[in-house]
């Protein structure tokens, strides 16, 4: 068993985005999902790292046709237990053999990336969401953000001086994550890269949570009223170009133009 499935079999993502924090994500995720599916005739929507399927079973009970690739099994087992119409199958991001090109009209890749340390995995990833994706769709892809890294885990938590002597802070404190530290985290130019060697056009980007998560405490603390406020001033905002970086997750919407990709090219 891998570090990080012995990870999942512990983290529930289920109950992360239950907590208030975890809910302006999904909240404003799902907005976006929606927006880009509206007008689409019975679209097919794949979610590749669906965990235990928050998004897919959603979307499923909403009455979308959704299939589902999780790479932990425990993770798949409570997805699968959901009794969804949901099509859920154990796959890696870096190679989804088992559909063939331009079989969905809305891809999402919510975990993977946070999981990839390499930027050839992260385009690895991204092309062959991009290849089972149909000319004209969207690929919706969540990274988790280097600011966030740098101010929870090096500053909050006290690990920053560590960081930078052991080199897993550069000298502009970029993270440098491996395998071990379980997540890897970018900055806006490194999502410009990662698509330009994807060959992807953006269509739009956004912040999901913004400072959500750090404020966990005084968001549980709110009463109703003013986090339903919380979340409409996160909507209002997740899209200001001055927020984004700083915010723990950004989600990056790619459009599927026709000939990006060479069909004919297979990643080994």
């Amino acid at each position: 068993m891998t570090e990080l499935e012995q990870y999942y079999n512990k983290f529930c993502e289920e109950k992360r985005l239950g907590r208030r924090h975890g809910q302006v994500e999904y909240i404003i995720t799902m907005k976006y999902i929606h927006k880009y599916l509206e007008g689409m005739q019975n679209p097919r929507i794949i979610e590749i790292g669906a965990g235990t399927g928050r998004y897919s079973v959603q979307l499923a009970d909403e009455g979308y046709d959704v299939t589902a690739v999780e790479l932990v099994k425990y993770n798949l087992g409570i997805l699968k237990s959901k009794g969804s119409s949901v099509k859920a199958y154990q796959g890696n991001a870096l190679r989804l053999s088992r559909f063939a090109d331009a079989s969905f009209d809305l891809a999402l890749l919510f975990g993977p990336m946070y999981h990839l340390y390499t930027m050839e995995d992260k385009v690895r990833a991204l092309r062959e969401a991009a290849r089972v994706t149909r000319p004209g769709g969207y690929i919706l892809v969540a990274y988790c953000m280097n600011e966030y890294g740098v101010l929870m885990y090096g500053f909050r938590d006290g690990h920053v001086k560590e960081c930078l002597e052991n080199g897993r802070l550069t000298t502009d404190f970029h993270c440098v994550s491996q395998p071990k530290d379980l997540y890897d985290y970018v900055r806006l130019e490194d999502i410009e890269r990662i698509n330009a060697q994807a060959g992807l056009e953006r269509v739009q980007i956004f912040a999901p949570d913004g400072p959500a998560d750090y404020m966990r405490q005084t968001l549980h603390t709110m009463d109703e009223e003013t986090f339903s406020l919380f979340v409409q001033y996160q909507t209002s905002v997740c899209e200001r170009a001055e927020l984004l970086g700083a915010s723990a997750h950004t989600v990056d919407i790619l459009r599927k133009v026709p000939d990006a990709m060479d069909f004919s090219e297979r990643i080994s």
